[in-house]
């Protein structure tokens, strides 16, 4: 029997299932952060939802701690990192809710089609506005669905059930994926461009943050219509709200918002804007599942079973040889998903040198976890990750030689279009990287990295140095390689001290004698 504290409100039917194993539930909501410290002194497992912020210093006091459960998806609360340096195993629910989160999106879609808020309210004061609220229909027009996760894919079914014309962008999805549902994929311009409806499925992090905004607005078609249910700060609210007063976006529909709660915002005085709480997940059948779901997960963990839906720890199964090679596998993993702008068409993982022949799995779940983090609504772990790119359509394939000509062990990570080879070099196995799409480059990872592609003739070098000094962008390290068997390309990699901006990027990509630049995010320390 183990102690499991719940300092949130938590299903019946997830209690019952914690009770049932044998354990003791102790029930404690509204804990302020001292009692919470004292609370889970001797407790062997958390339950929490949104609200329990679990910090390295709860987990000190935790000393008893095997798991963390968070009934939902979002981990934003927890500290993993912290977590998993201390052993604790953290879980989350991560199905629990896109049922509902689809079903809301499509409800927002309809009442912003049809007015039905505005036309209640209207009737309600006593007045029988009939003319007023005439809205659309939804059969024949195009829905443009930004994010084609499990959310986004259940919109989709329930917008053909509709008579819609689908049409998405995800860089995350295969072509082969989305046809199976009935789905075009195309570039974010040309979908905002040719759709009647816009709805949002992303998570939101450093690419996705304002990533429909005032420059996009202006490129879609005159009279789009635009919902969010998925994250807040993904939609520029403040250029949403002037694309509505000018014209160029007819309404929106939003259940999330940049800063949370929300009571004011310039949205809300605009009548073709729908709003809720976010509502997303607020079913009681989502809280029963996401309770249900915690407590199986937290229920295996104390028996020591396979955990589904472990989201850090799996990592410790590793050999001593594989274990410090985790870290540099996931962060070449963002390199090449950053390379690539998205899914690569196929993922192959090449070890070479001391560790051929050991099992090296785990190595190749660490190279997804680093493809994937951008892309999916919910945490990569090394659990889920497999099923992920099997939902995306991406293939991966295992290569290992005893053979390495120049590093003791080299990780490289290919796909049809890029590469990317890293080691670890020196005394402190510093993480290198030493290849970018077969330029020989040797550079340490960076939070932000610069790959520019160049034909190979002077001055290059100083037109890349130029435009990040103009934009009071400072270089860090740079590493420049040309092509084996000395072709006329040649490659920069310039680590920076903050992100290149967007206009710097398209500066580059127009100036004569460059063929390609990428921008690289979380190519610095991993989590362990």
């Amino acid at each position: 029997m183990a102690r499991v504290l719940v300092t949130e409100t938590l299903s019946e039917g997830g209690l019952d299932l914690l009770r049932a194993a044998g354990h003791a539930v102790d029930v404690r909501t509204g804990l302020g952060p001292e009692q919470l410290l004292e609370a889970v002194r001797g407790v062997e497992a958390l339950v929490i939802r949104s609200a329990t912020k679990v910090t390295a210093e709860l987990l000190e006091a935790g000393r008893d701690l095997v798991v963390v459960g968070r009934a939902g998806v979002g981990l934003d609360n927890v500290d993993v990192a912290a977590a998993t340096e201390r052993g604790v195993m953290v879980v989350n629910a991560p199905e629990s809710n896109i049922v509902s989160a689809a079903e809301h999106a499509m409800a927002l879609l309809l009442a912003q089609a049809r007015n039905i808020p505005q036309a209640h309210a209207a009737l309600v004061a006593g007045r029988w506005e009939r003319s007023r609220f005439e809205g659309v229909e939804l059969h024949g027009k195009t829905l443009g669905i930004v994010g084609l996760g499990r959310i986004g894919a259940l919109v989709a079914q329930r917008a053909h059930g509709f008579g819609m014309r689908i049409v998405a962008h995800d860089p995350y999805v295969s072509d082969e994926r989305a046809k199976k549902i009935g789905v075009e994929l195309c570039p974010l311009d040309e979908l905002v461009a040719q759709c009647d409806f816009l709805t949002i499925h992303l998570p939101k992090n450093k690419e996705t943050a304002n990533l429909i905004g005032k420059d996009l607005l202006a490129k879609a078609k005159r009279g789009i219509r635009i919902v969010n249910a998925s994250r807040g700060g993904v939609l520029d609210e403040e250029a949403l709200a002037q694309a509505i007063e000018s014209g160029q976006v007819k309404g929106a529909a939003l259940d999330v918002f940049s800063s949370e709660p929300c009571t004011q915002s310039p949205l809300f005085e605009l009548p073709s804007v729908v709003v809720t709480p976010h509502l997303g997940a607020s079913t009681g059948e989502a809280q029963d599942r996401a309770g249900e779901q915690i407590a199986e997960q937290v229920v295996l963990a104390l028996a020591g079973d396979f955990v589904p839906y472990a989201v850090n720890i799996a990592a410790r199964s590793a050999s001593e040889a594989v274990r410090p090679y985790l870290s540099l596998a996931e962060r070449l993993g963002h390199v090449i998903a950053a390379l690539s702008e998205g899914l690569p068409d196929r993922l192959e993982v090449i070890v070479e040198g001391a560790l051929f022949g050991e099992d090296l799995g785990i190595l190749t779940l660490a190279a997804l976890k680093g493809v994937l983090a951008e892309g999916s609504d919910e945490p990569v772990s090394y659990v889920n990750a497999p099923r992920l790119a099997s939902e995306r359509g991406l293939e991966v394939r295992e290569t290992s030689t005893a053979a390495a000509i120049e590093y003791v062990s080299l990780v490289t990570l290919r796909s049809s279009a890029h590469a990317v080879s890293g080691t670890l070099a020196g005394r402190n196995a510093a993480e290198r990287i030493v290849m970018i799409d077969d330029h020989g480059v040797e550079l340490p990872f960076a939070e932000h990295l610069l790959v520019v592609r160049n034909d190979d003739r002077p001055g290059m070098i100083g037109v890349v140095g130029l435009a990040c000094g103009d934009a009071g962008v400072s270089i860090s390290s740079m590493a420049v390689g040309q092509t084996a068997g000395g072709a006329t390309t040649a490659l920069m990699a310039v680590a920076t001290d903050s992100p290149v901006p967007d206009e710097v990027i398209r500066a580059l990509s127009s100036t004569p004698g460059i063929l390609d630049v990428h921008r690289v995010h979380g190519g610095g320390p991993a989590e362990r």
